[in-house]
């Protein structure tokens, strides 16, 4: 039984990566991605303020909704412990 289900696994994956291969060599989708590169260069380049303002923005919104994420799994304690080193 144990064998099936790898098998299985095994054909799912091999399956997968069949797919993906074919998706990272279709010449289309290279051609749409540099067109979405050049596209994204040219608004940069075009309004570079606002560009590094959405950088930030979006950095600081990200750090926020990692750091919240984590401080929930770690509770904290209203008085901070200190050692006494003799």
């Amino acid at each position: 039984m144990n064998e099936e289900i790898i098998q299985n696994l095994n054909e799912r994956l091999d399956s997968a990566i069949d797919r993906s291969r074919e998706m990272l060599d279709d010449e289309d989708l290279q051609v749409r991605v540099n067109e979405m590169r050049e596209r994204s260069e040219n608004l940069i380049r075009r309004y570079p303020i606002a560009s590094v303002a959405t950088g930030l923005a979006l950095g600081f919104i990200a750090a926020k909704i990692f750091n919240s994420s984590r401080s929930e799994a770690v509770p904290r304690t209203s008085e901070p412990k200190y050692v006494r080193v003799i």
